[in-house]
């Protein structure tokens, strides 16, 4: 590997010694946060800076507490992988209602801190190796699960030993609803919310280490699309050992995208159909059970999960739900069902309440771009809180704002107390190598967003081989005005590329139109967009080479690639394909059903989308990589496509790689990258 991607995998893509996961406690008086001792420290530790000093102080060291960390358990290992987490050390962390005490689990072991003391970490006992602690409002008691039962320390167990699993999000959730946990306490911290997931009736995916074949097969449970989902309950958990099951028509809404306490006397969730089409924010009593609805959304093709904060009730009383606009050019918010944001303000999350106000990020410009605002919720007023070119990001409390903004010259946090202070977290972090500035464009009829990178010092008049770099699937935004997103197709463009993103219709953040033009069809519009901006940008740019043309991917981006080269090679001349879904039928239930439908009753939509019918038809380049480990793209989707290329004779170059996972950590994405490199400079020569 050369000096950039040796950089990049020792600093775990440029992550280690930044602050992460940051939140507030004491009312806005501590900011707790993890973060690694340096650029090349991968244990991240849990610190605290006191906003009334500016002092930032460590209160757990992983090193010290598990000088000899073991492997993490089971069910901690994946759970990283639905929330899409590398670091190791401590990984997450919960807070006490008042903010000022933690706990959190490190290798299957339960530790708490409280800030403005000089104790260390004291260990709480657990029943078996543990994960997801959660302390009451007070601190005194920690809920946490072992072995798919839920504990309560000081106490013990209780959760029923009927067969299902407590306390833990299921696959399908975790995975695509936005929703990683599963219990919840009470704001007097004396009763537990819990969810009760059973799994029998799904199948099996297994995974073997062709490595190691001396130990067993793992496996776990899957929702193929098509097939069953786990059954999910919710269940008031009261100390004296009775159990209130909370009561909904879960047949007609099964998937469970949110929940929690809003008051002792109400419980708030949020529960969805199965093809996504109706969201419905349920009251709940936890002494009887008993269910009202607050609100319904629905849409004809599905409601499209990216707004966080809602549903929601405000301090009046009225509902804040998520609404299109009548044009369809932006996701807009709507009280009581009044709308009440327009086409001049795409909506992207809600993080809560300031100065009277909803504190939203929005775009009210580029898509690539993200502003902060305060929006009037009576007139719809919009008044910005950070609106600089970037991505802008921000949480609150009790009038102090934590704002981050990411653009050209890199990623900066600002801390502003309530009295008007200003604190900025240490960042250890590598500095980014390289200052990027792609060439962001809007091509075609339909505006698709588009970014160029060129090697830096370029002369115009050098033609150079295209490499197309996209993810292009829904739920996604690959152009954006986050540095971070720039920095390895920089070092692309620098071997000597023309690197091209696109944002095909069907990706995130542009408006619902461009969304959703990808329902029931995830083929047929990703590759006709990636096609037609290439071609537009060819005619701006005369020095991209369409004669040599390579792309690449992961994950849906390797779906992408693939299905490029088989089924338009008069454009694509070879292609890398990492982790793709080559059949869709095999992918889970709440991601393929929202945009596919049931394949019951739409068969042609998933065989069209499918990469396996085409395997005779390859004549470019194919380098097929897949983890043997990934349980979220389940190798034996590379290993059918890769079937069934060579029952069709058709040659091609697999990598598989032993115990590697989807989010390929510790390196092993740079040394794909060399790999790769390799490929496209002898087939693109």
């Amino acid at each position: 590997m050369d000096d950039f991607l040796r950089l990049s995998a020792s600093t775990a893509r440029f992550t280690h010694g930044a602050p992460r996961a940051l939140t507030f406690g004491d009312d806005g008086r501590l900011l707790w946060f993890l973060r690694s001792a340096g650029p090349t420290d991968p244990f991240d530790g849990l610190w605290v800076l006191d906003t009334t000093t500016g002092a930032e102080t460590r209160l757990a060291d992983p090193r010290e507490l598990c000088p000899e960390p073991g492997p993490l358990p089971d069910a901690e290992r994946r759970l990283r992988e639905r929330t899409r987490l590398v670091a190791a050390g401590i990984g997450s962390y919960a807070l006490s209602g008042d903010g000022l005490r933690a706990v959190f689990a490190l290798y299957g072991r339960l530790y708490a801190v409280t800030a403005r003391t000089e104790a260390a970490p004291e260990e709480i006992p657990a029943a078996g190796p543990a994960l997801d602690p959660r302390p009451n409002a007070d601190g005194s008691r920690t809920a946490y699960v072992a072995d798919d039962a839920l504990y309560v320390a000081p106490g013990g167990r209780i959760s029923p030993d009927d067969g299902a699993r407590w306390g833990l999000a299921e696959f399908a959730a975790a995975e695509e609803l936005g929703r990683s946990r599963g219990h919840w306490w009470s704001p007097d911290g004396a009763t537990l919310l819990a969810a009760r997931v059973d799994e029998t009736g799904l199948q099996r995916r297994y995974f073997t280490d062709p490595a190691h074949p001396e130990l067993p097969a793992e496996d776990f449970a899957y929702p193929e699309a098509g097939g069953p989902n786990a059954d999910v309950q919710l269940w008031v958990l009261a100390p004296d050992g009775s159990r209130t099951r909370l009561e909904w028509d879960s047949t007609a809404l099964p998937y469970v995208s949110d929940a929690g306490w809003e008051s002792a006397d109400e419980i708030l969730l949020t529960v969805q159909d199965r093809l996504q089409r109706e969201v419905v924010l349920l009251s709940a009593d936890p002494a009887t059970g008993r269910t009202r609805e607050l609100s319904r959304t629905t849409h004809p093709l599905w409601v499209d999960p990216d707004v966080a904060g809602t549903p929601a009730r405000l301090p009046d009383g009225r509902m804040l739900t998520v609404t299109d606009t009548p044009s369809g050019a932006a996701r807009g918010l709507a009280v009581d069902g009044t709308p009440l944001t327009g086409d001049d303000v795409q909506v992207r999350a809600v993080a809560g309440l300031h100065r009277g106000a909803l504190l939203i990020e929005a775009a009210l410009r580029d898509p690539a771009e993200q502003q902060v605002l305060l929006l009037d919720t009576t007139t719809g007023e919009v008044t910005a809180v950070a609106d600089g070119p970037g991505v802008h990001t921000v949480s609150a409390s009790a009038g102090s704002l934590l704002l981050t903004t990411a653009d050209a010259d890199g990623v900066r946090r600002t801390l502003r107390t309530a009295d008007g202070r200003e604190f900025t977290p240490a960042d250890l972090s590598e500095p980014l190598p390289y200052r990027v500035s792609p060439v962001l464009e809007r091509v075609t009829e339909h505006a698709v967003p588009t970014a160029l990178v060129l090697p830096r010092g370029h002369a115009p008049g050098r033609r150079l081989p295209v490499l197309m770099d996209s993810y292009g699937g829904p739920g996604a935004q690959d152009i954006t005005a986050d540095p971070r997103r720039w920095q390895h197709r920089q070092w692309w463009a620098d071997q000597g590329f023309a690197v091209v993103t696109v944002d095909n219709r069907g990706t995130a953040n542009v408006s619902p139109s461009h969304t959703q033009a990808m329902y029931r069809g995830f083929s047929e519009v990703t590759l006709e967009d990636q096609v037609a901006a290439l071609h537009a940008l060819a005619a701006r740019h005369e020095d991209l080479d369409l004669g040599r043309v390579g792309i690449r991917g992961w994950s849906y981006g390797g779906y992408l690639a693939a299905l490029a080269v088989l089924r338009r090679p008069d454009v694509f001349h070879a292609a890398s394909a990492g982790a793709p879904p080559t059949d869709f039928r095999h992918y889970d239930t709440a991601y393929t059903e929202r945009y596919l439908g049931l394949p019951q009753e739409h068969p042609e939509v998933y065989e069209r989308d499918s990469l396996l019918p085409d395997a005779p038809k390859l004549t470019r380049p194919l380098l097929l990589i897949t983890g043997l480990a990934d349980d979220n793209v389940h190798p034996s989707h590379t290993l059918r496509l890769s079937q069934a290329l060579t029952d069709a004779g058709r040659p091609h170059q697999l990598l598989a790689l032993p115990g590697v996972t989807h989010m390929t950590p510790g390196g092993t994405r740079e040394k794909l990258m060399a790999l790769e490199l390799e490929f496209f400079r002898r087939e693109l020569a």
